[in-house]
């Protein structure tokens, strides 16, 4: 009989030779040509003829595509409405303006929110076709007008329980694995392979290295195999710039050069080897400077805090905080600024009355720059806190500092928005004020969209809100919104159903921003009489459905946008359903919005009669 101890040993090898090929295991698996068929069955595996698997250190992640301009697709609001993707940042991206149109065959860069759902990687998208039960529609529309960035097996997938000719697109996108971040990888860029192209060619035009692109595709060939309209992963350490991209002269249907004279692989990696040598030396060399210059800052830094400590020992120890706060601001301290409670004082005038712009919030004067101070109860102020630190998003209130005050309470600073609240805008219009556009509307809620995506999405944890209100979202001088008040924020791990009633999710958030579109749209207030009897605006739209919206919106407005209306209204409607699973995710409400947002004209987005007297200004 064998020994008991060596059988043991040999299954701990085996254990141990399973977790090393399991960290030897490459990001994603090149298909080659397969995966421009049409045919191919996922229902035992996961296949990357498909999609991108899930294998990422994160669940979500910001990640790049490729996309070669094509009339009627080269402009940069036909690419961000074609792919979802948000027109602002694909032309800050580019280095172009919003409006800037693209020769043909220019390569353009364009981010993305990548997320993982359902064994996949994806990015979601919404495709109008003439005809979808033409046999290839699928095929062309994968490989033709997203030019394999889509594949068909997934639009198949994603687009056959629904009806109608507007398909569901899931784009190719990856995170990084937890090795490629561990070696510096931080964004994944899927590229559509040309005729011509090389891996070689292509890793050297984004800075990476030949090896990282062949792990992260799981090529073991030296000199491999790629066809057009496939995709490659290229791992980036920085996002990819403008001057990385090149127009392409051989377009489809054009003849293409011949492949270029093979070049040794070996010889390539060799150099790669010891300019990395040199690269990392002198990285080492700034490093050892940049620490040992946080490290004099951290040592200032420190002795400014114990001076203050020795000044207010005795008040601090009279308003100790609860151990578990303490515990989320120590993590704090390394990023915020922390007020002393005179600072607070001198900037809003001891918290007068003129200082106050709502409630428990005042207006602070603090050298050049107005921030917003909200007193706060010790309370309940950890949950909150733990939230604003893990959060950094342009449409999410950004927390500035933090004070231990006096008598038990708690003060947290945020930037200032001199916009003042969502709701306030809206009844602004029954004043002299100038009526606003439908332009700036659709703004408005697609900026408070990106917020409840990125909130729900890419957090850690993602967050349910639960609180969306036009009162709790807050406009700058430029009319951009953000989100505020994230006292009743749950982590969705953490969310449980309460009995008797339904289960917090992030579907909640989606009911609620369906009820801001509506206030968006009609101007109307949330609840209003009718012969005695109070009528809730969600339920009476709900009821009458778009066609007899009309009387509902403020006549001022025109009906030149009735089109863009309707769209609108059935947005709001779906994030109403119901039923949780009919409501849409904040990524396909982002998706339609953007989609709203680049298919009209800007005359057919502005009212059609402007009262332009001036009125008071915030």
């Amino acid at each position: 009989m064998e020994d008991p101890s060596t059988m043991k040993q040999f299954f701990l090898g085996l254990l141990m030779l399973a977790l090393l090929a399991r960290l030897a295991y490459p990001q994603q698996t090149y298909m080659g040509n397969s995966v421009l068929a049409c045919n191919a069955d996922d229902r035992m595996d996961p296949s990357s003829d498909f999609l991108y698997t899930c294998n990422g250190l994160n669940q979500a992640c910001l990640a790049f595509l490729i996309f070669k301009s094509q009339p009627p697709f080269d402009s940069v609001p036909a690419i961000s409405a074609l792919m979802s993707s948000d027109l602002d940042e694909l032309a800050r991206i580019n280095n172009v303006t919003r409006l800037t149109v693209f020769p043909p065959n220019r390569e353009v860069i364009v981010p993305v929110n990548c997320s993982c759902s359902r064994r996949y990687y994806k990015a979601m998208t919404r495709f109008h076709v003439t005809d979808k039960g033409a046999g290839d529609n699928f095929f062309t529309v994968a490989n033709s007008t997203f030019q394999g960035l889509a594949s068909c097996n997934s639009l198949k997938q994603a687009s056959s329980k629904y009806e109608g000719n507007e398909l569901r697109v899931p784009l190719r996108c990856a995170c990084p694995t937890k090795n490629q971040s561990l070696s510096g990888t931080r964004y994944l860029l899927t590229y559509s392979i040309s005729w011509g192209d090389t891996i070689l060619g292509i890793s050297d035009r984004f800075n990476a290295t030949v090896e990282s692109t062949f792990e992260a595709n799981g090529l073991l060939d030296d000199n491999p195999t790629i066809f057009p309209f496939t995709t490659i992963l290229v791992p980036l350490r920085a996002k990819p710039l403008s001057s990385q991209m090149r127009v392409s002269f051989h377009g489809p249907g054009q003849a293409h050069p011949p492949p270029p004279a093979p070049v040794s692989v070996n010889r390539k990696l060799n150099i790669k080897i010891f300019l990395g040598f040199g690269i990392s030396a002198s990285c080492s060399l700034v490093l050892a400077v940049v620490l040992f210059s946080a490290f004099q800052l951290y040592k200032k830094r420190q002795q400014r805090i114990l001076d203050h400590s020795i000044v207010y020992e005795e008040r601090k120890r009279k308003m100790l905080l609860p151990a578990d706060l303490r515990v989320e601001i120590a993590s704090l301290e390394g990023v915020l600024r922390i007020f002393l409670f005179e600072e607070l004082q001198k900037a809003t005038r001891n918290f007068s009355s003129t200082n106050r712009i709502e409630g428990s919030v005042y207006l602070g004067t603090f050298g050049q720059e107005t921030l917003a101070v909200k007193k706060k109860s010790v309370d309940n102020v950890s949950e909150e806190v733990n939230i604003l630190k893990k959060i950094n998003h342009f449409n999410l209130i950004r927390l500035r500092g933090f004070c231990n005050g006096m008598n038990g309470c708690f003060y947290l600073v945020f930037e200032f928005m001199g916009g003042g609240s969502l709701k306030e805008w809206l009844k602004d219009n029954r004043s002299s004020r100038k009526i606003k556009s439908w332009r700036q509307r659709i703004q408005i809620a697609l900026d408070v969209a990106n917020g409840l995506h990125y909130l729900h999405n890419f957090t850690e944890p993602g967050y349910v809100h639960g609180d969306i209100t036009s009162s709790n979202i807050l406009l700058n001088p430029d009319l951009r919104a953000k989100i505020v008040n994230f006292s009743l924020a749950k982590a969705k791990s953490e969310i449980a159903s309460s009995e008797g009633a339904g289960p917090m999710t992030t579907k909640v958030d989606v009911y609620a921003f369906g009820i801001v579109m509506l206030e968006l749209i009609t101007t109307k207030d949330l609840a209003f009489s009718r012969n005695g009897k109070k009528i809730l605006l969600s339920e009476r739209v709900f009821s009458v459905g778009e066609d007899e919206i009309w009387p509902f919106i403020n006549p001022s407005l025109g009906k030149a946008a009735k089109e863009l209306v309707a769209k609108m209204v059935k947005l709001s409607l779906t994030c109403l359903a119901p039923e949780l699973e009919n409501r849409p995710g904040m990524d396909e409400v982002v998706s339609v919005l953007l989609r709203i947002q680049a298919g009209f004209p800007s005359s057919k987005l502005e009212p059609s009669s402007v009262n332009t007297a001036s009125g008071k200004k915030r």
